[in-house]
């Protein structure tokens, strides 16, 4: 791989480890395993039986968590301190024999992006889990998967698409996220203001 994909999948992979880490790595693991693609650095770590195992029953397990209200927003909480350093190991592990200097802007980047990524996701499930319904919250579930596994295959087959991808995504979380600060403080004032 040369150094424009292996930079592109860092970044794309990290980004989506912040939406969906288990599937990533399953992902990632099963094209290595299989010959689809030859990741770069340490990522061809990830062809291990044991460590595609141990992801997809995690994403098994993540995958039926999400669906459920409230227990989603909990398991988010929980992923804050998985995904977002994961998502930096990520990039760190595929830029890791390139120059140091670009191994450790790739890792602060992607870290950046997991928590970008993870932070939208969160946010969003919170909100989705005031309505009372639970198809809005399954719609979203299901996206996040769709975007995720999509996202990691752009990350290693369109290298092209996931930066624009990744330059869209970015735009729109900074136009975005004073909006959703707002938002959450507002819920915060009404909820304060009905049990005062």
């Amino acid at each position: 791989m040369d150094w424009f994909s292996t930079i592109s999948l860092a970044l794309g992979s990290a980004w989506t480890s912040g939406i969906n880490l288990y599937a990533t790595v399953t992902i990632l693991g099963l094209l290595q395993k299989f010959g689809f693609a030859k990741l770069p650095g340490g990522l061809d770590a990830l062809d291990n039986w044991w460590i595609i195992g141990i992801a997809a029953f995690l994403y098994a397990i993540e995958f039926f968590a999400d669906k459920i209200p409230y227990l989603d927003s909990v398991w988010d909480v929980i992923h804050t301190f998985i995904r977002v350093p994961a998502g930096a190991v990520v990039a760190y592990a595929a830029t890791n024999h390139l120059d140091p200097s670009i191994t450790i802007i790739a890792t602060l980047v992607g870290g950046s992006l997991a928590l970008t990524s993870h932070g939208t996701k969160a946010a969003m499930r919170g909100i989705v889990n005031i309505s009372p319904e639970p198809v809005s919250n399954w719609v979203l579930s299901i996206t996040e998967d769709i975007v995720a596994f999509a996202g990691t295959l752009l990350s290693v087959f369109a290298p092209v698409v996931i930066l624009i991808v990744l330059v869209v995504f970015v735009a729109c979380f900074v136009w975005l996220f004073p909006k959703v600060i707002r938002a959450i403080a507002k819920l915060f004032r009404a909820a304060f203001a009905v049990f005062s």
